[in-house]
């Protein structure tokens, strides 16, 4: 598994915690490398879960609107925790990260598949497809050569779909 994947899978463990605990973020993030991690994460991989747990949790409303307009006959507060979390830190990526759209969507069916269940990953395909169309029909994202170059080392890559 490659660092970046790893790092995202941090980051979702640190978003559960917070989802179902009353700590604050810096007391959530520190816990969490100090008691609850791998303890052989890497300092690079240990940057970006951390940037991107603080990141969706400081754009909470915004990431869960976004996911709400496309996520019809579902509140957020009734999707299964590992799933809605799932989607904020892809949409989170989406808005706030240099990283590829369908790289982000990739890696987000990859932990569904590891932490969740296969409808739910048919579930979170479909969301992240429509807000993908969304955003690359309103805000087209503009990458560099090597926009995709900190994927590197990771699993190979899949092809996302609509569900």
């Amino acid at each position: 598994m490659g660092s970046r994947r790893k790092a995202r899978e941090c980051a979702l463990q640190m978003l559960f915690a917070a989802d179902i605990s009353e700590a604050r973020v810096d007391e959530l993030v520190r816990l969490f490398w100090s008691e609850l991690s791998d303890p052989d994460v890497e300092e690079p991989a240990r940057e970006f879960a951390t940037r991107l747990a603080t990141g969706t949790l400081a754009h909470l409303v915004e990431l869960d609107e976004r996911i709400r307009s496309r996520a019809e006959h579902w509140r957020i507060s009734r999707m299964a925790i590992v799933d809605r979390n799932i989607l904020r830190l892809a949409v989170y990526e989406f808005m706030h990260e240099p990283t590829p759209r369908t790289v982000a969507i990739n890696e987000a069916l990859e932990i569904a598949r590891r932490f969740s269940t296969y409808e739910a990953t048919q579930f979170i395909n479909g969301i992240l497809d429509a807000i993908k169309r969304d955003l690359d029909q309103h805000h087209p994202q503009v990458l560099s050569d090597n926009a995709d170059a900190d994927e590197e080392g990771d699993d190979e890559q899949h092809t996302a779909s609509s569900a």
